[in-house]
């Protein structure tokens, strides 16, 4: 019996794989490569990944890369996807653990919006009607798999709560042209960091933008509402892919939110690596997403403010559907009777247990995170 297999993989390796699981070959353009080897390489020399970390990385490639054949193939298929208008999408970002999740559920509740499902971003295709998705084997297959992630792991549930027809973020989208800053959140990839930091995003951003047209086939006239935290590391090509988008900016402080989200990283990668856990997990993260925000601070300023709206995440908190309520009178989108209802109901729906953290934990001090985000 062959031994299952304990390292990442090669280039070429990874790509037969994807291809026995799908029988398709078509990948597209190459220019995922460069991303895909950077990755690669970043793995085998810096993550110090154990056999349980290299599996789930070998998956996270192999699955970006199935969901570029069914893309290729989707398009051949569907080829009047190629027609449908994303009209003013909205992108909700902002550094993570600052709201952006709960208000993105909120506004695709709206039955006049939609955003992506999450086994859609995994199986790209037309969504199907939504009462066939249970009876619908890949929608079986993926739900089960995030049921038994939940009984498994149910302290993740508490920081952020998945499942496969629920709206989630599009970095998956990105994922299949290897540009994603999920990556680094996963993982101690400086090296793989230092590459993306250089990147042009737009051919990312246009096949996202084509995957939303093959998604949204058959529900023309719905806006897309989108959400993504690492929208804030491009921003120019996201405006340059969709010149009318607009952008919502959450706002939370930078301690709690840093915290927040390195403990959120540790759950989802627990015993993944050696290396990255603690104060190495903690000063990647404050390193990346003080990055982020000052890029998106400089890209920002240089673009329309018309495209932009503010969020205070405790005035969200402190009440919701008001700041809906702001949020569309800047769109000049009337909030409907069944809209209002449908978020009402969305918001008054159980809310997953809390989960605790410090910076402390991750070997940060308020005052170093202060430092990282002053003058943003």
């Amino acid at each position: 019996m062959q031994s299952e297999r304990t390292d990442v993989g090669t280039l070429e390796d990874l790509h037969a794989s994807a291809t026995r699981l799908t029988g398709l070959d078509d990948f597209g353009d190459g220019d995922y490569r460069a991303g895909m080897l950077a990755l690669l390489q970043a793995y085998g020399q810096e993550a110090a990944l154990t056999p349980a970390g290299s599996k789930v990385s070998r998956a996270l490639l192999r699955a970006a890369l199935v969901s570029r054949l069914l893309s290729e193939s989707a398009w051949k298929q569907f080829p009047s996807h190629a027609s449908v208008e994303v009209t003013r999408p909205v992108f909700v970002t902002g550094l993570p653990r600052t709201g952006t999740t709960a208000l993105h559920r909120l506004l695709t509740a709206d039955p006049a919006n939609q955003g992506l499902e999450l086994w859609l971003t995994e199986v790209p295709q037309p969504r199907p009607p939504r009462a066939t998705w249970e009876s619908n084997p890949i929608y079986a297959t993926l739900q089960a798999g995030y049921t038994e992630h939940h009984e498994t792991n149910p302290s993740f549930m508490g920081a952020h709560y998945t499942a496969a027809d629920q709206v989630e973020e599009c970095w998956r989208l990105l994922r299949q042209s290897m540009m994603s800053i999920s990556f680094e959140c996963l993982a101690h990839i400086p090296s793989y960091a230092a590459w993306l930091s250089t990147q042009d995003w737009t051919t990312a951003y246009q096949r996202h933008r084509r995957n939303l047209q093959l998604i949204g086939l058959h529900d023309p006239g719905r806006r897309w509402v989108l959400k993504n935290p690492s929208h804030l590391f491009a921003l120019d090509a996201l405006l340059t892919t969709y010149p009318d988008a607009v952008i919502i900016q959450t706002h939370r402080a930078p301690q709690v939110a840093i915290a927040s989200v390195c403990s959120l990283n540790t759950q989802a990668c627990a015993g993944w690596s050696t290396v990255f856990t603690g104060q190495v997990l903690g000063r990647d993260q404050l390193a990346t997403w003080s990055r982020g925000l000052r890029e998106f601070a400089s890209s920002r300023a240089k673009h329309d403010p018309s495209h932009f709206i503010d969020v205070d995440y405790d005035d969200f908190v402190a009440n919701p559907l008001g700041t809906v309520e702001a949020i569309y009178d800047r769109l000049g989108t009337p909030l409907t009777p069944p809209a209002r209802a449908a978020m009402t109901a969305s918001h008054s729906a159980g809310k997953p247990p809390s989960h605790h953290y410090t910076l402390a934990d991750f070997g940060l001090t308020p005052a170093e995170v202060d430092a990282a985000f002053a003058d943003i």
